[in-house]
């Protein structure tokens, strides 16, 4: 089990950057795939990215690819979300998620979450 806290939401122009970032407490935290997923209100919570335990492999849904990164710092403990060429329809509560893999980039298979991290994009 790990711990997870997400930071870094905010309000954001259409067009713009943000990078959120999220904390995870727990020996596990190398050993596991990190994942970020999203919320829009009325809407199922979707897959954005997951990054391996290496980080050597990596994976964004077709809506991002291109304009968001995922990357890791085990060291750290850490793991974040580079978003550029943010777009109205990017609004949404943001979450971090753990699994021993990334595998079906299903919500279902991530069993720690964070609280959430909201960012809205404005037009």
């Amino acid at each position: 089990q790990v711990q997870l806290v997400e930071s870094g939401g905010g309000l954001v122009q259409a067009g713009g950057s943000l990078r959120l970032s999220c904390a995870a407490s727990g020996r596990a935290f190398s050993n596991m795939s990190m994942g970020w997923f999203r919320q829009a209100p009325g809407k199922e919570r979707e897959f954005v990215a997951c990054i391996t335990w290496s980080g050597r492999s990596t994976f964004h849904a077709d809506s991002v690819k291109g304009r968001f990164t995922i990357a890791r710092d085990n060291a750290k403990n850490t793991v974040s979300l580079q978003m550029n060429s943010l777009k109205p329809e990017d609004t949404a509560v943001y979450y971090c998620a753990a699994a021993y893999l990334c595998g079906t980039l299903s919500a279902k298979d991530f069993g720690s979450w964070g609280q959430g991290t909201q960012v809205t994009v404005s037009s």
